[in-house]
């Protein structure tokens, strides 16, 4: 049994972990790809124990509390969206959250309060021009920080999931009838995820996103990241649950 620490830095909701990122570092002891379920707001700052079941499940505790399960999974998406950078680009001036509307300015991955790197910035908004009778695709840039490198001196695999997470959450907040974004309080429930290559440090990625359907709470979404030279690096899928604000920021 092996023990992981999620640092304050990768919170999500301010006193809880990211939930790309801790399902990501979940995934790590999955080979292939995974499907990680995330069972309690993940705690900052102390040892989860990250423990084997006999029937292939992998479970992150905090003491007896199961925090995540995860499995092996095989992920294949239906449909891939592309775009190039300077797409990306013109997508985020139209990033749905702005800094003083953001509900968790502090997150890891899209929080506009985190410094350039220290958080991901990434700020996915959607595409000019779109797909005809298909949801909406979103997109950003991502230029990882040399903090997010592993020994090998790609970006650790956790951060991948991480950079696939929220994208899928403003994808399924988009209200295809009007066009406009929910600011219905979400949190991410389950996330699967295939990683094909890892970039390095600096390297100019894009992540698209889009919406793959509801179920009265559920809202689910898919998602893919691009290298430098336009390189399929990862896809996900997950699933989002509709909450409470209070919920949301762990006070419930």
């Amino acid at each position: 049994m092996t023990s992981i620490i999620i640092d304050r830095r990768y919170c999500g909701p301010p006193n809880s972990g990211n939930g790309g990122y801790v399902c990501g570092r979940l995934a790590r002891h999955i080979p292939g790809g995974a499907e990680v379920t995330l069972r309690a707001p993940p705690p900052l700052d102390r040892p989860l124990d990250v423990v084997a079941m006999d029937d292939g499940l992998w479970e992150l505790r905090d003491n007896a509390a199961v925090v995540a399960t995860g499995r092996s999974a095989r992920v294949e998406l239906a449909r891939l969206e592309k775009a190039t950078a300077d797409e990306a680009c013109a997508a985020e001036r139209l990033t749905p959250f702005k800094p003083h509307e953001h509900l968790l300015p502090t997150c890891f991955v899209c929080g506009p309060a985190r410094a350039q790197g220290d958080g991901l910035r990434i700020f996915a908004g959607p595409l000019v021009r779109q797909p005809r009778n298909a949801p909406a695709v979103l997109a950003a840039t991502w230029i990882p920080d040399p903090s997010l490198a592993a020994e090998d001196g790609f970006v650790a695999p956790e951060f991948l999931w991480s950079a696939l997470d929220c994208p899928t959450g403003y994808a399924s907040s988009h209200d295809p009838e009007s066009g406009s974004f929910e600011r219905t309080p979400i949190l991410l429930g389950r996330m699967s995820a295939r990683i094909e290559a890892r970039p390095r440090p600096g390297e100019r990625c894009v992540v698209t996103a889009w919406a793959a359907g509801r179920d009265g709470r559920k809202r689910f979404a898919e998602a893919a990241a691009y290298g430098e030279a336009g390189t399929l690096l990862a896809v996900a899928r997950a699933t989002w649950i509709a909450v409470d604000r209070q919920v949301q920021l762990g006070r419930a």
